[in-house]
């Protein structure tokens, strides 16, 4: 009928739920950033055309609790607490735990977030967490600083 539609992927349960908007409600934009998370490796990556620019190792979800995979967005940019057990920063992503339904309060999301107090006790490259990416301050800093925190809620973040 002459109108466009474009499928969006929603931050909310089942983590591959989608729907069609009209395309002239959104703002389509380009993005050249995108962050790979190896389960395996147990490492995250940062990636700006295509060009790997730094990669860092995280600590992932216990077998019981274990990290979802698929395709996910940045939701937004949280500024924390350095010496607090999530970090200096807290990047909530569009994944769910299939594990969990809530969480501390919340509804089970996932997130990237920094290491600080008794976190720092489940080393780096271990699987401990509830479902989320654990990164020590300094490296999800520079993610933060090199992408910019107003550009950040969008950028696709694939877990493998």
């Amino acid at each position: 009928s002459g109108r466009c539609w474009v499928k969006v992927r929603l931050p909310s349960r089942p983590n591959a739920a989608a729907a069609w908007v009209r395309a002239r409600r959104v703002v389509l934009e380009p993005t050249s950033w995108r962050i790979v998370v190896s389960r395996r490796a147990r490492r995250i990556s940062l990636y700006r055309g295509g060009d790997r620019l730094r990669r860092f190792r995280i600590v992932i979800g216990a077998p019981p609790t274990p990290t979802p995979h698929g395709l996910f967005s940045i939701v937004d940019v949280w500024r924390w607490n350095p010496a607090d057990f999530l970090g200096s920063y807290i990047l909530p992503i569009t994944a769910h735990s299939n594990v969990l339904q809530e969480f501390g309060g919340g509804d089970g999301r996932v997130g990237i977030h920094g290491r600080g107090g008794a976190s720092l006790l489940d080393p780096l490259g271990a699987a401990r967490s509830h479902g989320c990416i654990r990164v020590s301050n300094g490296p999800i800093s520079w993610i933060v600083r090199k992408v910019g925190a107003h550009r950040l809620p969008g950028i696709p973040v694939r877990v493998r």
